[in-house]
């Protein structure tokens, strides 16, 4: 490295390495899983087949479907010894914290976590996928209860949405809950090299096992850059105030006048804007959908009102639009799911594009470590040396 090396402030720019994974193409806005449109996947695949896709670079067949639905079904159950670490952490910490800490010992837990061959990598990840539902419901269950309870046991006879949608409310979603959630689930699933998912590349680089890559994505994923982004869009209607009283005109002034005055102090407004697309987020569209589905299921035109008044506000000041975190944090609220909660529900999310990653990264691996240029004190002397 010389004087006058380029820096590239966060890797702005810098192409690390390839990957067959998912292509983000900002001039297009089009995103793609293994070559598939995401708006198609969206629109024609459950959750476990998408799961399959990323994983292993097809859809399934329809035996293959089958068996992996069988697999994921078996793997459901929280586990006694997950629960027990998590009724121990306080009700007052992040809700990501007490994830974190059950990956994390789900991966102290597990039989093969030091295999790191394919075949085993490919088995820890169906596990993950698996597991994170019953965690993400339970957090939400003792977080409502003030601390420890019972969890509701998965059922075998619910798909994947269906089931996690019974683990953390304890009845049965409505079809047109359900759609919008699977819906979110496919979209969330992947992304390319975004910071949680680099950061598990770099940890799988130094030949770390997958749930200590998967424990470090989280703890990346929990900043309000990243994950955290769909929380913050419900504080801020939690800060315009939601009205379930008023009609769709009165909320959409509200929101305007209040996003005309946080533009006005320079305030930073999450969910729009993405490092990536130029145009507008590939997945807004489709979330956008969904979240009018919930919209008119529940009847709340007060949430399309504060969603619109932003967006136009924002457009109109700045050119700049929303991303996937601004459709999925009114839609997840309108679902019963409490704020904090978005981010786990990343996870859950996201679990099958990390992993896809961290086998990626180690079928192929080469240690990520830049390097950086000094700008401090010039060499010196300590003082009685």
């Amino acid at each position: 490295m010389t004087e006058t090396s380029e820096i590239h402030k966060g890797l702005n720019g810098v192409v690390a390495d390839v990957t067959a994974i998912s292509k983000v193409n900002p001039e297009t806005n089009s995103l793609l899983y293994r070559g598939y449109p995401v708006p198609e996947l969206a629109a024609t695949q459950p959750v476990e087949a998408v799961a399959h896709l990323l994983l292993t670079g097809e859809l399934p067949s329809h035996q293959e479907l089958e068996t992996a639905v069988a697999q994921e079904r078996s793997d459901r159950a929280l586990d006694p010894t997950v629960k027990a670490a998590m009724d121990s952490l306080p009700t007052t910490c992040h809700p990501m914290d007490s994830v974190r800490t059950a990956v994390s010992l789900l991966g102290a837990r597990d039989p093969s976590a030091e295999d790191s061959s394919p075949e085993a990598e490919l088995s820890k990840a169906r596990r993950l996928f698996a597991q994170l539902p019953a965690v993400v419901a339970y957090e939400q269950r003792r977080r409502r209860a003030g601390g420890p309870t019972e969890p509701i046991a998965p059922r075998e006879d619910l798909d994947y949405s269906r089931n996690f949608l019974w683990m953390t409310f304890g009845e049965e979603a409505a079809d047109e809950v359900v759609e919008a959630f699977r819906v979110s689930m496919v979209l969330y699933a992947e992304h390319s090299f975004n910071a949680s998912t680099f950061t598990a590349r770099v940890i799988t680089s130094t030949q770390a096992d997958l749930h200590s890559a998967v424990t470090g994505a989280i703890g990346a994923l929990k900043g309000s850059l990243h994950g955290g982004a769909n929380e913050a869009v419900m504080h801020t209607f939690d800060e315009i105030g939601i009205r379930p009283e008023e009609s769709e005109d009165e909320a959409k002034a509200r929101a305007k006048a209040w996003m005309d005055d946080a533009l006005a102090q320079k305030k930073k407004v999450m969910g729009f804007g993405h490092r990536v697309y130029k145009h507008g987020d590939s997945r807004v569209p489709t979330m956008k959908d969904a979240m009018d589905g919930m919209i008119e299921y529940f009847d709340r035109p007060e949430i399309l009102g504060l969603y619109n008044g932003l967006e136009q506000s924002m457009d109109e000041a700045k050119g700049i639009k929303p991303n996937l975190d601004y459709p999925a944090g009114p839609t997840y609220h309108l679902m019963g799911f409490d704020t904090e909660m978005f981010t786990p529900l990343f996870i859950a999310a996201r679990i099958t594009g990390w992993s896809a990653h961290i086998m990626e990264q180690r079928a192929d691996n080469a240690l990520i470590r830049p390097l950086s240029q000094y700008d401090g004190p010039d060499e010196r002397s300590v003082p009685g040396a």
